[in-house]
């Protein structure tokens, strides 16, 4: 609570500092903290801290037209066909061929880039937010270092609670929503993958936080909390942020993007078909670390705003300019991600949302204890044995990273979902993991 009063006290906020259901400490901000700042106030700012070192860490949900009795067979098989085509940890190198000068052009183009090298389908950028492109991406205000630890790592995972897993629809709360997003049934396969932008967007990150460091000292700006080092927005040090922060953006959704290809092609492997003849269309990709300039309604007059959402994902309404012709009359598809041995769930955007949290809400499981206190608390022996009881078949590495993202290290979210995200959305469907 004492983060979420800190944000609240930053120049140029604009309304509260909201903390959604999954709200747990965070560097700067809370994870699942959302904050609005005035674009045309001179003294708004925005922070780092605010979107997150793993900047636009996000989840996409592709569909298919299998069903669990297909997969069940074959999981074990299925599960390492995907373990053996996305590389996962820490130093994880991608299989994606990547020069120097791809990277570049990835980083201002985004999905744009995926497209024409081939990774991706068309409609894929379709149902994506910001179609998987922020214009404002300037790789020129991106540090050689940062370039240098993002070329090895496109289609990567990477470790923590990233992952990518086989999901079945259990429930479906909303069959014509549901309907609308290609799930027909209970049973339906459906393959989640959860990750963001790796060291790259780390190291942006930290290459900003340094710059405003000294800016905050320049221009007299005090905070009540080191960690929220912050710059005015229209100052150099915060546009070279939101460059550099969207070119950090691009980098995950062609990274999201890659993973995609290679699930893809995991599953057309093993069944010995295609992936169109297997209908594995992306439902949606959304964010949930970032800060994009949007326009809301504040006391009844439509304001330009930088909008932080930390741990918090989009949630826009039916009929919203920013969503896809395909989900106008549905809202925004929300994806809710569990952790390892937790449900999924998919969500659609609400006005109630809009009104309340501008347009947000949680991004998935809270977090009881840090990693680092997961790891020493939780015995690894333990934590498997759990995991098989919950969990059908899973693939893991390293060892080390697992206590730290099940068990008692993470708050259930069937009690995040209870405790008050149906404000903020409209349940769509639950999804379990099998693989």
């Amino acid at each position: 609570m004492k983060q979420i009063a800190n944000v609240a006290a930053l120049p140029g906020i604009v309304g509260r500092s909201v903390g959604l259901p999954d709200v747990h400490s965070g560097y700067g901000f809370a994870i699942g903290n959302m904050a609005a700042f005035d674009m045309d106030n001179p003294k708004a700012v925005v922070s780092p801290g605010g979107v997150g070192f793993d900047i636009n860490c996000g989840v996409r949900l592709l569909r298919t037209n299998l069903m669990e009795n297909d997969v069940k067979p074959i999981k074990e098989q299925l599960a390492q066909s995907m373990f053996d085509h996305i590389p996962v940890g820490v130093g994880s190198k991608g299989i994606i061929p990547m020069t120097a000068r791809d990277l570049e052009e990835a980083l201002e183009m985004g999905m744009d880039w995926s497209l024409r090298e081939g990774y991706i389908w068309a409609e894929d950028k379709e149902h994506c937010e910001e179609y998987g492109r922020m214009a404002q991406a300037d790789p020129a205000k991106v540090s050689m270092r940062a370039k240098k630890r993002g070329l090895p790592q496109l289609g990567t995972l990477g470790a923590g609670n990233h992952y990518a897993e086989i999901q079945v629809v259990d429930e479906i709360y909303d069959k014509w929503a549901a309907s609308k997003m290609g799930i027909e049934e209970k049973g339906q396969v459906c393959v989640m993958i959860h990750s963001g932008s790796r060291g790259f967007g780390h190291q942006v990150a930290t290459d900003a936080l340094v710059a405003m460091e000294k800016a905050m000292k320049r221009d007299g700006i005090d905070t009540n909390d080191r960690q929220l080092a912050c710059a005015r927005i229209n100052s150099p040090e915060g546009q070279d942020y939101l460059k550099s922060m969207a070119a950090a953006a691009n980098f995950a959704w062609v990274n999201r993007s890659s993973m995609t290809f290679l699930s893809r092609q995991a599953f057309a492997k093993m069944f010995q078909t295609s992936p169109d003849d297997l209908d594995m269309h992306v439902i949606y990709d959304v964010s949930h670390n970032i800060a994009k300039i949007e326009q809301h309604w504040v006391e009844g007059k439509l304001r330009t705003l930088l909008v932080h959402r930390k741990g918090s994902t989009r949630a826009f309404p039916p009929h919203h300019p920013l969503i896809p012709v395909d989900y106008q009359l549905t809202g925004q598809p929300v994806l809710i991600g569990g952790t390892m041995g937790t449900c999924s769930y998919v969500l659609t955007g609400t006005e109630q949302g809009m009104m309340e949290t501008f347009g947000s809400t949680c991004h998935g499981a809270g977090r009881a204890l840090s990693r680092a206190k997961s790891r020493r608390n939780l015995d690894y022996t333990d934590v498997l044995n759990r995991l098989e009881q919950q969990v059908e078949h899973v693939v893991l590495e390293p060892l080390g990273h697992i206590c730290g993202c099940v068990g008692t290290g993470t708050i259930i979210l069937e009690d995040t979902i209870l405790g008050g995200l149906e404000r903020m959305g409209q349940m769509v469907t639950q999804q379990l993991h099998v693989g």
